[in-house]
C-alpha cells in the first residue's frame, strides 16, 4: 500500500509520518518512510539545491529537477518496496508538484501532470493525508525549526496559492485525499484522526489482515 502525506509548510507532515511508521510497525505492518525531494542518494544531492536559499532557477528548470528526484525515488525506493509487500509512506509525491508549481509558480497544468506522470511512472498513491494548515501558521511553525530555506522565504501570497491548489486537488480527488486540518488542534489529537483513516483503508484493502 502507497500512503503519502501532503500539505504547505510547516504542516506536521513530518512529524505525523514518523509517528504512523511506528504505529504501524507497532501493529505488526512492514512498514518504509521516504521523502521528497531525497529520498535516494542522487535525490539528496537534488534537494539541496532545491532548498538552499543561494540556489536560483527558473521554473521550469526546478520542475524538472524534482521530476529527476521523483525518477530516482520510484523506481529505486518505492516500486522495489512496495513489491516486497511493504506498506510505503512518502512525504510528499506529485500532488506537491501540481500544487507548489501549477498553484505557486503558475506553470500550465498539462505540462507539470505529463511531467508527473513520466516520473512517477503513472503511480498513484493508494491513500493521500493532505494536513491542511493556514499559510500564516504554517510559516509560522516551520520557521520554529530553523533558517528559512528557497521554499519559505517566497512571499505569503505564493503560499496562499498553494494551499488553494492543494484543497482543489482534494475536491477532485475525494476517495483518494483526506483532509486533516492541523491549524489549532493538538499533535495527539491530529494523529489519531490520521490513524483512524489509514487503519480504516488498510482494513478496506487487506480485510484487516497483516
Amino acid at each position: 500500500m502507497f500512503i503519502t502525506f501532503e500539505g504547505p509548510e510547516g504542516c506536521g507532515k513530518s512529524t505525523h509520518s514518523k509517528k504512523i511508521k511506528h504505529y504501524l510497525e507497532e501493529e505488526g505492518h512492514q512498514v518504509l518512510l521516504t521523502q521528497e525531494p531525497g529520498g535516494t542518494q542522487v535525490g539528496k544531492q537534488i534537494r539541496t539545491m532545491l532548498l538552499d536559499p543561494r540556489s536560483v532557477f527558473d521554473e521550469t528548470t526546478e520542475v524538472y529537477l524534482f521530476a529527476a528526484d521523483r525518477s530516482e525515488h520510484v523506481t529505486k525506493i518505492i516500486i522495489p518496496a512496495l513489491a516486497a509487500g511493504k506498506i510505503v509512506i512518502s512525504d510528499r509525491f506529485t500532488d506537491s508538484t501540481v500544487a507548489y508549481q501549477i498553484g505557486g509558480r503558475g506553470l500550465p497544468e498539462d505540462l507539470v501532470r505529463y511531467i508527473n506522470m513520466v516520473s512517477s511512472r503513472g503511480l498513484v498513491p493508494d491513500l493521500t493525508i493532505l494536513l491542511d494548515i493556514s499559510p500564516e501558521n504554517g510559516l509560522k511553525r516551520a520557521l520554529q525549526t530553523g533558517a528559512k530555506d528557497r521554499f519559505e522565504k517566497e512571499a505569503l501570497e505564493f503560499h496562499q496559492r498553494i494551499r488553494h491548489k492543494y484543497l482543489a486537488i482534494a475536491k477532485d480527488n475525494p476517495a483518494r485525499v483526506k483532509v486533516v486540518n492541523t491549524d489549532e488542534t493538538e499533535v495527539e489529537k491530529v494523529q489519531s484522526k490520521i490513524r483512524r483513516i489509514i487503519v480504516e483503508q488498510i482494513n478496506e484493502k487487506f480485510g484487516n489482515k497483516k
